[in-house]
């Protein structure tokens, strides 16, 4: 048991524990709200087979990915972006861009795409707003370029937390022609679909999708453990890098199989995004770093 209680407080300080806590407990009190009465079971008439409470958890997590039967209605009238929800989100991209003051910056298209954009989205989805910008009029390096925007995004979405009908908005920006893997995609600037979303009939792997997440995720937790020893943080560093890399070759991988959106892989990748287990291992490869440079006084 003390050996239980060290390794909680070891993974303590990135916060994962805590949050996995509170979504234990945010889903063990949705659950039992379901029942006939107050705390009782979620299910009010007897069942042929017993269902575990973890079964339970497992089946309300998938159905966090399960397929609409409908776009967002908040967002979409007549399959058409919500005129409130359009002219805000132009504002958002213009606004962002302005603030770079970059010389010889064009706006391409701004669109709108991902699960909020098909019919695969839950309450905790994203508004992706992409911004398209022909990076070789900037300069020739695109990759220069690319490193820029990366940087400037990612400051810009952890600095803004806005809302749209509940929906965070997340700002990207894309190169002219660079392959955007979506079946659904919506462009802000001209008000019309360039990928219309279609209802499929489509049964996603979820079982596969949690064992990849889960390796992930104690993968963070074991760097993490190394960092707060302050042993080996040029290997923690370098391991962050490797994590990272295997993520994305995981989701890219799996957004070219025929099952796209919808394979295990991207699911695993959206579960890690939306379990903060990204955002982690980005802050530990910054505590690294900054351990490994600190001069302590004798």
């Amino acid at each position: 048991m003390n050996e239980w209680k060290e390794y909680l407080d070891s993974i303590e300080e990135t916060g994962t524990y805590k949050k996995r806590i509170r979504r234990y407990l945010s889903d063990r009190n949705r659950l039992l709200g379901k029942g006939g009465q107050k705390n009782s079971a979620p299910y009010t008439k007897r069942m042929g087979k017993h269902v575990t409470f973890d079964k339970q958890l497992e089946e309300a997590e998938a159905e966090e990915f399960q397929l609409q039967t409908k776009l967002q209605p908040d967002l979409w009238k007549d399959k058409k972006l919500d005129s409130e929800v359009r002219e805000r989100l132009l504002q958002i991209a213009n606004d962002f861009i302005d603030g770079l003051k970059v010389d010889n910056l064009e706006i391409q298209d701004i669109r709108f795409t991902g699960s909020l954009a098909n019919y695969n989205w839950s309450r905790f989805s994203d508004i992706d707003l992409h911004i398209v910008v022909d990076f070789s009029k900037i300069n020739k390096d695109t990759q220069l370029v690319k490193a820029f925007f990366d940087e400037a995004r990612m400051r810009w979405n952890d600095q803004h937390r806005i809302l749209l009908h509940d929906f965070e908005v997340e700002i990207y920006v894309e190169n002219t022609g660079e392959d955007h893997k979506s079946t659904g995609v919506y462009s802000i600037t001209n008000d019309e679909w360039i990928v219309e979303p279609q209802q499929l009939d489509i049964n996603i792997d979820f079982e596969t999708a949690n064992k990849k997440a889960e390796d992930y995720k104690q993968q963070a937790d074991q760097i993490s453990q190394m960092i707060s020893k302050g042993k080996d943080l040029d290997k923690a560093i370098d391991r962050v890098e490797r994590v990272k890399s295997k993520i994305r070759d995981m989701r890219k991988a799996g957004l070219e199989t025929e099952e796209s959106e919808f394979s295990s892989e991207n699911i695993a990748f959206k579960i890690l995004r939306r379990d903060n287990v990204l955002k982690q291992l980005s802050d530990l490869k910054r505590n690294a770093y900054d351990k490994k440079m600190t001069l302590q006084e004798e």
